[in-house]
């Protein structure tokens, strides 16, 4: 590393589902953030790093931004606006597809009151037509303050290249501040439960996703190299207990199984993964469930 290194902190900021945690995947090369169709998947701010040319880029993943209705939103919400706090540079990730509306409007509008410029990324151009595209540029930069537009497909890639290389050249003249190595700050045993999350995000259905949370209770290296983990699904009610478990077990040893098979591939070690489901009905009315996460709780 020489003296002509840059490094900085870019939060992208973003409605529920805008494709933020997969451009975070994308530019570290690994799983450093879960990713899911529904929304609000992502629920506290994910450090995604990396090396481009010269600089390091850090990326602030934050849970999308949306109208709160209960605690955990709000504290979700609060956390996402913190993230640009922290930034050397803001970037607004559109949905091409889902267009301007009112979620979009009302970041667009509260990064104005706070007088603050992002850059632009439309996300998943693969799936609009170009007139439509540029359409939707136009109306989004007669709206707000933008230093610059990129077009880009984070799923495919596609000109994902010339964004990292306008963030690259855009931060702060500084050395790295993490070991190059490194591809993010989450310890591995709060990725596993991310991961753990993430899979049931993915095999269950309607609400019981949002109405949990999953924490990790042990995380050790055994004398033969193998990690065993033990993480725990707090449940607000015993009927969704009944359904992740499911009939003889059989959901739970799937959502196990799908997580752990991931474990393995991302650490290149044999895990042993437990998973326990506990019912704390007023568990999002528990400050120790926000503070695993870094959440405010009073926000």
């Amino acid at each position: 590393m020489n003296a002509d290194t840059k490094c900085g902190f870019v939060a992208l900021i973003g409605a529920p589902n805008a494709g933020k945690s997969t451009i975070t995947n994308h530019f570290v090369g690994s799983k450093v953030s879960i990713v899911s169709p529904k929304v609000q998947t992502t629920r506290t701010t994910v450090k995604g790093i990396g090396i481009w040319n010269n600089s390091q880029i850090i990326f602030l993943d934050t849970p999308g931004i949306f109208k709160p209705k209960r605690r955990l939103d709000r504290a979700m919400v609060a956390n996402a606006w913190d993230g640009t706090g922290d930034a050397d540079i803001t970037v607004l990730v559109v949905d091409a597809k889902a267009g301007v509306d009112g979620q979009v409007m009302n970041i667009i509008t509260e990064l104005q009151k706070k007088k603050q410029s992002a850059v632009l990324l439309i996300n998943k151009i693969d799936l609009v037509k170009k007139d439509k595209l540029l359409e939707l540029s136009a109306q989004l930069n007669s709206r707000g303050n933008f230093s610059e537009t990129f077009f880009v497909s984070a799923s495919s890639g596609k000109n994902m290249d010339m964004f990292y290389d306008y963030l690259a050249n855009n931060l702060p003249d500084s050395p790295w501040y993490y070991p190059e190595e490194q591809m993010s700050d989450m310890p591995l045993k709060l990725l596993a439960a991310e991961i753990v999350r993430e899979k049931l995000f993915l095999y269950l259905q309607q609400e019981i996703p949002y109405e949990l949370t999953v924490e990790p209770e042990l995380w050790e290296r055994r004398d033969d190299g193998s990690i065993r983990a033990e993480i725990t699904i707090y449940v607000k009610k015993d009927n969704q207990k009944v359904i992740i478990l499911g009939k003889g077990g059989q959901m739970i040893k799937k959502i196990g199984s799908s997580a752990r098979h991931e474990l393995e591939q991302l650490l290149e070690d044999k895990v042993h993964l437990f998973l326990f489901v506990k019912v704390r009905e007023n568990w999002q009315d528990d400050a120790n469930r926000y503070s695993v996460w870094g959440l405010n709780f009073k926000a």
